[in-house]
């Protein structure tokens, strides 16, 4: 008699099913890592989260400056690392960084000039050119107006001749506290002042409305400020 085996033999499908077995638990193990990978290696930052930083260490002439990111006019400038020039302003007499600039509409664009409320910073590499000390003690002097002296109330004024580079300014200078500016006289537009000074490899060059100056202590009090809190740590 011929003897059957008691175990019956698997249907070919069934030994499919076993084969895809080690496969499938294959692929959930591998996606399993890829998503902890991509969940360890995603960004936990964003441009605009609590904990972006709100100021920029950047190096200007070799030397480190800690920028306010609001306070850079211009988007191109706003990266870390070194740099030849960057432009910035701020709030007077808070001296605060900008929340944003200030839009125009069509309903103010023809309105009378507002007054300017801001202080403006250029930062440039100087690369070794003549300082602003040195033009203030050697070139200046010899375009003034030597009829033209004025001076209120420790503020020293005086013109520049009419046949000169600076035919159409007036230098201001001051001891204490410690203030020299070049400004452009009222006409159709206010006239501006530019006061600058040198930090280790850089040029910090300081504009503001020349009407400021009716109050020019706490002007040189405001430059003397910002030029300390936006240096960086001392190599």
């Amino acid at each position: 008699m011929t003897v059957f085996s008691a175990t019956s033999p698997r249907s070919p499908r069934t030994r499919t099913r076993t084969h895809l077995v080690p496969f499938a638990l294959t692929g959930v193990f591998a996606a399993s890592a890829i998503a902890l990978v991509a969940y360890l290696l995603w960004p936990t930052w964003s441009t605009g989260g609590a904990d972006a930083p709100d100021k920029l260490p950047v190096s200007v002439g070799g030397t480190l400056f800690n920028l306010p990111i609001s306070a850079i006019r211009m988007k191109i400038q706003r990266h870390s690392g070194p740099q030849e020039r960057i432009d910035l302003d701020f709030l007077y007499p808070s001296l605060e960084a900008p929340s944003g600039p200030r839009h125009v509409t069509a309903d103010t664009v023809d309105t009378a000039m507002q007054p300017i409320d801001r202080i403006f910073l250029s930062i440039s590499a100087h690369h070794d050119a003549m300082s602003p000390e040195q033009r203030t003690a050697t070139i200046y002097p010899r375009y003034f107006d030597q009829a033209a002296a004025a001076s209120d109330d420790g503020l020293t004024m005086r013109m520049f001749r009419s046949d000169t580079p600076y035919g159409s300014e007036d230098f201001y200078s001051a001891t204490s506290p410690a203030l020299a500016a070049r400004c452009t006289r009222d006409a159709a537009t206010p006239g501006m002042c530019l006061s600058e000074r040198r930090i280790d490899g850089a040029d910090l060059t300081f504009r503001f409305p020349r009407s400021w100056l009716s109050r020019w202590r706490d002007v040189a009090d405001a430059m003397e400020k910002l030029t300390v809190q936006l240096r960086g740590p001392k190599g």
